[in-house]
């Protein structure tokens, strides 16, 4: 790879990097100091009542697990406002049917009563840090999010890699060069060895 190749490399794979790198730097920190960060906890409850149309429509799956029919998350949506996913699995017992909607930042729930057609639906949401936090865990992020990971693990590694050969490349002109980066190694060692029990 020529010199100039490798610099585009470095400079696209860094130009790919630059806002998800600050995102994982920042709630690396808000992650390390969780505990002193306070939650800002919030819960919304919503209830509704579904038509007895719907009910009588509704076919009972043979397990326990199942996803909603659609035109049962039609009517949650007109009913409390809530989009429920076509994929989301939900619990199925005789009088009841129960879907736990995790969420980043937060958790969420539903019931809906299949006698009365009551809705219950609870969200709880702990702050703009706990969302953030949840993203740079991939906590209840989905698959689009968990994609984005991967590809920026992989533009980073490139970005680091590129780096290192352009260290290589450049270490006559930069003599600090090899002892900088035995400092990024010896530090981090030294701490686990030592201190990481």
């Amino acid at each position: 790879m020529g010199f100039g190749s490798l610099r585009q490399w470095h400079w696209i794979s860094s130009a790919v990097c630059l806002v998800g790198m600050l995102l994982f730097a920042v709630t690396g920190i808000t992650l390390n100091h969780a505990h002193q960060i306070p939650a800002q906890k919030s819960i919304v409850e919503k209830q509704g009542q579904l038509d007895e149309t719907v009910l009588a429509a509704l076919t009972v799956p043979d397990s326990e697990v199942g996803a909603l029919p659609k035109e049962l998350r039609r009517a949650l949506r007109r009913t409390v406002g809530v989009n429920v996913a076509a994929g989301i699995e939900a619990e199925w017992y005789d009088d009841e049917i129960y879907l736990a909607l995790p969420r980043p930042g937060g958790d969420a729930w539903m019931s809906i009563d299949l006698q009365s057609g009551e809705v219950i639906y609870e969200k709880t949401t702990r702050g703009a840090v706990a969302y953030l936090n949840d993203l740079h865990k991939g906590r209840n992020t989905g698959v689009a999010w968990s994609w984005f990971i991967d590809v920026f693990a992989v533009a980073c590694v490139i970005f680091s890699v590129t780096g290192l050969w352009l260290l290589c490349r450049l270490q006559k002109t930069r003599p600090a060069t090899w002892p900088a980066v035995a400092l990024g190694v010896v530090v981090p060692l030294i701490i686990i060895i030592l201190f990481v029990h």
